[in-house]
C-alpha cells in the first residue's frame, strides 16, 4: 500500500510534496493542505489513516534517521542513497583538489559533516579568482549527498531578518560571497558557533530553534570578500587552482560514486581529534589565503605603521620594539596618514592584542627625524613591545603563497 503523503501536525494538516527542480530533482516540501480538500479526494474515512504529531521538531542523523521522535514529526531530511562499498577515486582525487594540503583534515570536515552533524565546524571559504576551479561543482556535488539539508542562498537573503528557508539546514552554501557589511560578518561569526537561533517566517512569531549549520562561502574576491581581524578563529580558506581538465561529465561521475562515498567516510578513522568547540585548532586550519585575506583588510594606519616598526628592526637588527602610542603618533606625522593617539591606542590594544606595562619604566624609544634617519633614544613610559614575528606573519609583504 502506497504511503498516504498527509501528515497532521497539531491540529494543522500538511501534504508533503515532491517539488520538481531545473536540475532535474525533486525537493521535499511539507504545504499546508485543507482537511475539506482531503475528505473531497479520497473521502472521509481517509482522515483516521492520517499520521498524527504533536508538533514539529529538527534531529539531523545520517546513520541512524528517525522521521518521529516522542510524538513529533521530524523536519530534517532523510538521504535518499544509501552507502555502499566501491570505488571512490574521483572523489578522493577532487577532494585533494579542493583542501590541497589539507587533504586528509578536508576527509575529517566532510566525515563530519556525515557522522556527526551537529559537530560545529569552521567557516569553509573557497576563493580564487580564476576560472573553472571546481568551486561551484563542489557546492553541487555536496548537494547531491546532502540533498534538501543543503541550501544555497544569496548575500541579499542571508542578509535579511526571515531565515525559516535555512535554520533547519546541515549545509548554507553562500555563493559569490561579497560581504561588505559588518553586520554581516558579525552574525555568520554568531551563527557559527551558537547552537540556538530565533527562527523567523513571514507573518509568523519568531521562536527559538537547535542551530547546527554549517557555512561554506565561495568568493572570486580573493582579498576582501570578508572583513575579518588577525584573531579570527572560524574561518578556513582555501585558495582553489585551476582544474588539471574539463570533464563535461565530471559531476555525473562524481554522483555515481555517492553511495561508495558515504560508505568510506562513514567506516573512516578521522585523521585529527577534536581540540576545540569547532573540532579544529586554528593553527591546523590556517593557510597562506588567510593569511593575505587578514592582511588585505588592516587599514592604512596599521600598514604604515607595521612598515616603520619593521625598518626599525631592520636597521638596529631587534627582535622586538618598544614604543608608546605617542612614539607612533610622532612617526606617523612624518608620513602623509592621519591619525590620533585614541585611534592608535585601540589599534595596539584591541587590534593588535598588546598590552602596555603596568608602570612607567625605561625602554629605548625611536625617533624618525625630518631627513627621515632613524636614531634609538633612552626614554620611560608605560609602553608596549610589538615583536619582530608578529609583524612579519601579519604584515610582510615579502611573505610568499
Amino acid at each position: 500500500m502506497k504511503q498516504t503523503p498527509y501528515i497532521r501536525v497539531g491540529t494543522s494538516y500538511y501534504k508533503n510534496v515532491q517539488a520538481p527542480t531545473i536540475a532535474g530533482h525533486f525537493n521535499e516540501v511539507l504545504v499546508h493542505w485543507n482537511m475539506e480538500t482531503i475528505k473531497h479526494d479520497h473521502g472521509k474515512n481517509h482522515i483516521s489513516k492520517i499520521p498524527k504529531y504533536d508538533g514539529f521538531t529538527c534531529m539531523p542523523s545520517h546513520l541512524n534517521f528517525q522521521q518521529e521522535f516522542l510524538g513529533f514529526y521530524n523536519v530534517y531530511s532523510p538521504l535518499g542513497k544509501l552507502p555502499k562499498k566501491g570505488d571512490v577515486s574521483l572523489s578522493l582525487k577532487f577532494v585533494k583538489h579542493i583542501f590541497g594540503n589539507h587533504f586528509e583534515l578536508g576527509l575529517d570536515y566532510l566525515q563530519l559533516l556525515y557522522t556527526r552533524p551537529i559537530q560545529i565546524l569552521p567557516i569553509l571559504c573557497l576563493i580564487s579568482k580564476e576560472r573553472s576551479t571546481g568551486k561551484s561543482t563542489f557546492l553541487k556535488w555536496l548537494k547531491e549527498i546532502f540533498e534538501n539539508n543543503l541550501t544555497y542562498l544569496t548575500n541579499d537573503s542571508f542578509g535579511s531578518q526571515f531565515n525559516a528557508d535555512w535554520a533547519n539546514k546541515l549545509l548554507i552554501c553562500v555563493d559569490e560571497v561579497l560581504f561588505n557589511k559588518e553586520e554581516l560578518t558579525e552574525r555568520i561569526k554568531y551563527l557559527s558557533t551558537t547552537n540556538i537561533h530565533k527562527l523567523e517566517a513571514k507573518g509568523k512569531d519568531k521562536h527559538e530553534v537547535e542551530f547546527f549549520g554549517k557555512f561554506i562561502l565561495c568568493s572570486n574576491n580573493e582579498e576582501s570578500f570578508i572583513k575579518i581581524d588577525a584573531n579570527e578563529t572560524r574561518f578556513w580558506v582555501m585558495k582553489i587552482p585551476v582544474l588539471d581538465e574539463e570533464d563535461t561529465h565530471f559531476l555525473d561521475n562524481l554522483i555515481t560514486e555517492i553511495p561508495a562515498f558515504m560508505h568510506f567516510l562513514g567506516n573512516r578513522t578521522t585523521s585529527s581529534k577534536r581540540l576545540t568547540r569547532m573540532w579544529f585548532t586554528p593553527q591546523q586550519i590556517k593557510t597562506n589565503a588567510l593569511v593575505k585575506l587578514v592582511r588585505n583588510n588592516r587599514n592604512r594606519v596599521e600598514k604604515e605603521l607595521a612598515s616603520i616598526l619593521l625598518s626599525v628592526i631592520e636597521k638596529f637588527d631587534m627582535e622586538a620594539v618598544d614604543l608608546c602610542p605617542m612614539d607612533a603618533l610622532l612617526a606617523l606625522n612624518k608620513t602623509r596618514v592621519k591619525t590620533d593617539l585614541t585611534q592608535l591606542r585601540r589599534l595596539l590594544k584591541r587590534d593588535w592584542n598588546l598590552s602596555n606595562q603596568d608602570n612607567s619604566n625605561s625602554y629605548q624609544k625611536f625617533v624618525i627625524w625630518t631627513d627621515g634617519e632613524i636614531n634609538l633614544m633612552d626614554a620611560k613610559g608605560r609602553y608596549f613591545t610589538v615583536e619582530k614575528t608578529f609583524l612579519t606573519q601579519n604584515f610582510d609583504e615579502t611573505m610568499t603563497e
